[in-house]
């Protein structure tokens, strides 16, 4: 596919690129910042003119055929909260309209795992948590990352043909990281507020491809993690340390990440390969 990539220069934009890549795609970074040279253009998504400009073609190449939206302010706490809300609520939605108005039918983007009530200081309703509860957002970051779910669901029933898939997405890693992990399971509320949960860069990645390729038209939303913890510890100790009371749905497994991906497993045949296990 000719793919428009925004926030291509940022940690997971940066893997993005480079897999899509190698699996045969041809990948343009839109950022505000990055290496300036072929198959990237900067770009401002906060102003609606330079991102219709861009995804309808840059130097009037041909129209893209999907779009990949990860640009933001990419966590909580990094700008204020009204700069957050403005730069990330207005970018979204002039890369859907934009989108939408082209002609392009396939968006896939980086919604998060803070929806389902991270920092978790309000214990979640179960326990592994999953996409069947209504959202919980606990930040202004969050708040925008429902809204914008929404705007999507909204944008579908206007155009039945379009497919927006919303990823959430767990705390992204790469393998430099992992070197600090062992060092979590010292104190278990140090990574409680994920649920103990991340992901691999590569494996988001592949499920941004699963989705660019699976989808069917309509909004859906899928969480996307590794398939284990960043602990040790058993999860049944964990859970029963951190978190007492809280019922448990299904099984735990010893290490098996907590943010449940059966739902992305089974519709887009998201299949996790990398774990931190591999790189201590």
């Amino acid at each position: 596919m000719r793919i428009a990539l925004t926030g291509s220069s940022g940690k997971l934009g940066t893997v993005v690129a480079r897999e899509l890549r190698a699996a045969g795609h041809e990948v343009t970074g839109l950022d505000i910042a990055g290496a300036r040279g072929p198959g990237f253009a900067v770009v401002d998504l906060t102003d609606y003119g330079q991102v219709v400009d861009a995804l309808g073609g840059i130097d009037r190449s041909e129209p893209f055929e999907a779009v990949v939206h990860l640009g933001a302010i990419p966590a909580p706490g990094l700008r204020t909260d009204v700069a957050t809300f403005h730069n990330n609520m207005s970018s979204t939605f002039n890369v859907f309209w934009a989108a939408v108005r082209l002609g392009i039918r396939r968006i896939v983007y980086a919604s998060s795992e803070t929806v389902l009530g991270l920092p978790f200081d309000v214990p979640p309703p179960y326990i592994p948590v999953d996409e069947d509860y209504p959202a919980r957002p606990e930040s202004v970051y969050s708040i925008v990352k429902v809204l914008e779910e929404q705007l999507a669901t909204e944008l579908v029933r206007w155009h039945p043909d379009v497919a927006i898939t919303a990823l959430r997405f767990s705390n992204v890693m790469e393998p430099d990281d992992y070197a600090a992990f062992p060092a979590f399971d010292a104190d278990p509320l140090a990574r409680k507020w994920n649920l103990w949960g991340y992901i691999d860069a590569r494996d988001g990645a592949q499920a941004i491809e699963r989705a660019l390729q699976s989808a069917p038209p309509g909004f859906d939303r899928f969480i996307i993690a590794a398939a284990d913890t960043v602990m040790s510890r058993p999860n049944a100790e964990l859970v029963a340390e951190v978190f007492p009371g809280v019922p448990i749905h299904g099984e735990l497994g010893i290490n098996d990440t907590l943010l449940s991906i059966h739902k992305a497993r089974r519709l887009l045949g998201y299949a996790p390969r990398h774990s931190w296990r591999d790189h201590v």
